[in-house]
């Protein structure tokens, strides 16, 4: 698996991959209904996929296996998202790993996730702490939603372990 900066032509794939999440099914349905990560979404905020590579007549190709999105200005986990036929293999772990690495970089000390109910338990169980409850806000959004923050810990020059790159 490889952890890599998104691109513009992998819009089509990161926006199935939302669309088809079995995490959205029923009363959440609503939530990703009709969205779209385009390439300009792509361009404008730090988006990373995790692909593994596929063996094929014409090239290798590759299979997103999940990605995510950090905005900076405010510190936020923006989207997170691991295919349905990948869960249970790390790669959400890995991929949260990989964000931790890129604010730490970017020079933030945390970053909030406004978590999509089902995955609190995922986010609490790799390392983000609760900090509240963002109201639904109908009708946009029809439940509540855990508030979490992931704590960045700042890189420490000449300390082994401070900025392990981990994905890259």
């Amino acid at each position: 698996m490889l952890i890599r900066r998104a691109e513009g032509r992998d819009a089509g794939r990161l926006t199935r991959l939302v669309r088809s999440s079995r995490a959205y099914e029923g009363r959440y349905a609503s939530m990703v209904e009709g969205y779209r990560v385009g390439p300009d979404y792509i361009e404008a905020h730090r988006v990373f996929v995790a692909v593994e590579e596929i063996p094929g007549d014409e090239g290798p190709g590759e299979r997103v296996l999940g990605f995510y999105s950090l905005m900076v200005e405010p510190a936020e986990l923006d989207l997170m998202f691991v295919s349905d036929q990948a869960q249970g293999y790390g790669i959400g772990r890995r991929l949260v790993e990989h964000m931790r690495g890129e604010a730490r970089r970017a020079g933030l000390d945390g970053v909030r996730v406004v978590s999509h109910p089902p995955a609190e338990g995922f986010y609490l169980s790799v390392g983000a702490r609760p900090v509240g409850t963002v109201p639904a806000n109908p009708p946009a959004v029809m439940w509540d939603r855990p508030e979490l923050v992931f704590p960045v810990v700042p890189m420490v020059p000449g300390v082994l372990g401070a900025d392990s790159g981990a994905g890259e």
